[in-house]
Formats: structure tokens, C-alpha cells, sequence
């Protein structure tokens, strides 16, 4: 079996923005792809140029970079899928993940000197399948989301290969992400990256005879969701997916805001570093799981890793939660000790009470003292989408972010 390092926590970036933002909070890696031949081209994604400045920005940070290239794609693929990857060989990322078999064939024979890392599009369930992959040359397979952490233990104790799994974010209603509704419903394939989310939908009963009179498949009386699975969220389980065997823990998300992305990077990375430095006195911090409720979700579960039923149920109410914080600001740069250049979200007034999500550390909470634009000019208030300078009691770094209380 092979020896585990300390756990490598995986975020996910889909432009340079949420790529800085990764960084800054403390990802030992993230999971990017370009415009095409990766499972979420509405995220913004990267022009081969920028991939290449992203996948340096990362290597100049020691963060590492995966690039994404798991679409099931057709016959008529083939061709710009091949040159997708030799332009690789300049870009130079740290590994490609790939899910078909045939685009496995291509980066072995085109990048051999590229790790290989394969999706969970792939469906792997099994330390068999783990071996095939790995005698192919494969060197990391991320799991299928539908096994317990028991089963993972057993791949792990049969295999050599590095594991990796997702620990937070949304789950699919579909086997291991694979979907056609979205396909059958908006005409866009889910499984080339063009997924509308068809399984978040409100879906309700309409008898033919009865055009307009929508009946509830369950008990509420707006719909049903039946299709609307949780999101996964293992942060009062750190300990047993390490334990597990698992190198890596994906977060899920590269079409989610950089305040999902800044809360749950920060959190997990908190979460990981106590556990090592203090393994047997490790506790699950109260305010970790109160950061991880104040950002967008559809009730939290544990998915099929502890093997509870009820983990896995729908979330028949759709039930949102009520958001203690809104994000208004990030830190484009420190001017002065105490006065910030801020990239300013939503609305935000002078004497607001605020909150600061700093690298480390708990959250700061803080004033809006002053509010001037460029020109030094005072203002009561500023817009979303303005660039103004703020003042506040205390000074911050560049990339942290402000919520109002």
C-alpha cells in the first residue's frame, strides 16, 4: 500500500480570478481546464494562453495544477482532442484528467510524461478497476462518489495508486455525474460539458386532461424535487477519509462564486492542518461548520461514505439556508495601513459593520470608517462593480474578502 503523505486538498478554478483566490486561501492544488473537452464549459474556463499563465501563476506559488480534458467525446473529437494535447506539452500542467478510454490512449501516447489522472466520470467502484487503470498508467483515480469510506479502505490496502475523493460540494442524481436529462430536456450533453441543471429544477405532476393544474408528487405543495440531491460535506469527518487511504480531497465548484470557493478552501485547509498538528486531541471546530452554512447549499450530507440511508435522500424541501453574511468586496491591494483598494460586489455604505475572511485565522469583524473614491473624494456608499478605497480600523491583505455582518 502505498505510504500517505499529508492529504493534499484539490479546489476547483474556473477563471484566474477564482485561480488567485484558491491560492491565496490555501489549495495544495486546483483542477482547471480550458474552453473545450472538460465537463463544465459554462464556467468561464481558460484560452490556451491563459491556461499556460494560470498553470505558471500556480507552479510560482508551489500550488499545483491539474488540467481537465474528461469529456466522452465523438469520433469527430479525435482530431482537436490530439492537438488539445500536445499543446499541453508547453503548458506543462502537473497532470491531465481524463475519463475515456480512448483520450486515455492519446495522452499516453502523445504526453507520455504528463501524469494521468483519471475522473470520476470513469465510474471506478472497485480495486480491480483501480489496477486495470493503474497498469494502463494511470497515477490517480478520483473514486466514484457512491463508495463508503469502508470500500475506499479496501482499494487503498489492495493498491499502490494515489485515491482521490470529493469532500464538499454539489452531488449528482445521475451515476458518478454521468446524465443525459439535461441533454434530453435543454439539448445540451452533460457528459461534453454542457450540463443546464435540469436535476435542480421544480418539477411537479400535470394530468393530461387537466393542462394547468399541477399536483405535488410529495406532500409539498410547490412541487417536488425529486431529482434534487444534497450537497456533500464531510467536514466533521476529516479524520476517517485520511484515514481511509485517500491522497486527495476534491472540492466541487469550478461554476461556484469566489466566495464559495474562499469559504470552503479556508475551512478544509484549517480543518487538515489541525488534524496533523495535533492528531489526538483533533476536535471539529464549531466555527468551521458555521462557515461552511453561510455559504449557498442545499442542505448538507455525508453522501454514501458513512453508508447511512438517509444521507442520500433527496432534498425534498429544497431549503435554502438563511445567509448570515453577504460578500460586498474583495481586497484588491493594501494602499495604507488601514485603507484598502476594494473591487466592490454588492452595495456597501460607510459605517457598515463588516466582517473580513482573512487567510488565516478566524474572521475579523470591522467598520467602514470611510469610503473615497480613486480621486480621494468621499462617498456615502458604493456600487457593485466599482473600484473605490475603504477604510477600516484595522489594515488587510490582498484577495481577502468582506462580508457585511
Amino acid at each position: 500500500m502505498l505510504e500517505i503523505k499529508k492529504i493534499e486538498l484539490l479546489a476547483p478554478v474556473g477563471n484566474f480570478e477564482k485561480l488567485e483566490i484558491a491560492v491565496h486561501y490555501g489549495a495544495d492544488a486546483v483542477y482547471l481546464a480550458n474552453k473545450e473537452f472538460s465537463l463544465r464549459n459554462f464556467s468561464g474556463n481558460f484560452t490556451d494562453s491563459e491556461l499556460e499563465d494560470a498553470v505558471n501563476y500556480a507552479h510560482e506559488n508551489g500550488v499545483k495544477a491539474y488540467v481537465a480534458c474528461n469529456i466522452f467525446p465523438r469520433n469527430d473529437d479525435r482530431v482537436a482532442i490530439s492537438e488539445y494535447l500536445q499543446k499541453l506539452t508547453k503548458i506543462n500542467p502537473d497532470a491531465v484528467i481524463i475519463s475515456d478510454p480512448g483520450v486515455f490512449l492519446q495522452a499516453v501516447e502523445i504526453i507520455p510524461h504528463i501524469p494521468i489522472h483519471l475522473s470520476t466520470q470513469a465510474n471506478t467502484t472497485n480495486y480491480m478497476s483501480v489496477l486495470f487503470w493503474e497498469k494502463q498508467g494511470a497515477k490517480r483515480v478520483n473514486l466514484a462518489r457512491e463508495l463508503s469510506l469502508a470500500e475506499i479502505h479496501e482499494i487503498a490496502q489492495n493498491t499502490s495508486i494515489e485515491l482521490e475523493a470529493f469532500v464538499h460540494g454539489a452531488m449528482c442524481i445521475s451515476y458518478s455525474g454521468r446524465c443525459l436529462l439535461s441533454t434530453f430536456m435543454s439539448k445540451r450533453d452533460s457528459n461534453r460539458g454542457m450540463c443546464s441543471h435540469p436535476c435542480r429544477w421544480n418539477y411537479s405532476v400535470v394530468e393530461e386532461l387537466r393542462p394547468g393544474e399541477y399536483y405535488p408528487v410529495t406532500e409539498d405543495n410547490r412541487g417536488t424535487y425529486i431529482f434534487n440531491s444534497k450537497d456533500l460535506c464531510m467536514i466533521e469527518h476529516i479524520p476517517e477519509m485520511i484515514e481511509a487511504g485517500i491522497s486527495s480531497l476534491k472540492i466541487e465548484g469550478r461554476m461556484k462564486g469566489i466566495h464559495y470557493l474562499a469559504s470552503s478552501v479556508k475551512t478544509y485547509r484549517e480543518a487538515i492542518d489541525s488534524f496533523y498538528k495535533n492528531k489526538e486531541n483533533y476536535i471539529v471546530k464549531k466555527e468551521w461548520i458555521d462557515e461552511l452554512s453561510r455559504i449557498n447549499n442545499r442542505a448538507y450530507c455525508t453522501g454514501f461514505y458513512l453508508q447511512d440511508p438517509d444521507q442520500v435522500l433527496s432534498n425534498f424541501s429544497n431549503k435554502k439556508p438563511v445567509l448570515e453574511n453577504r460578500f460586498v468586496g474583495k481586497v484588491i491591494n493594501r494602499i495604507d495601513d488601514n485603507l484598502m483598494d476594494i473591487e466592490v460586489r454588492n452595495k456597501i455604505f460607510k459605517d457598515d459593520s463588516v466582517e473580513v475572511l482573512r487567510k488565516k485565522g478566524s474572521t475579523h469583524t470591522d467598520q467602514i470608517v470611510r469610503i473615497t473614491d480613486p480621486n480621494g473624494d468621499e462617498m456615502p456608499f458604493a456600487q457593485p462593480g466599482s473600484r473605490v478605497h475603504i477604510k477600516m480600523n484595522i489594515g488587510y491583505s490582498t484577495h481577502d474578502l468582506i462580508r457585511r455582518v
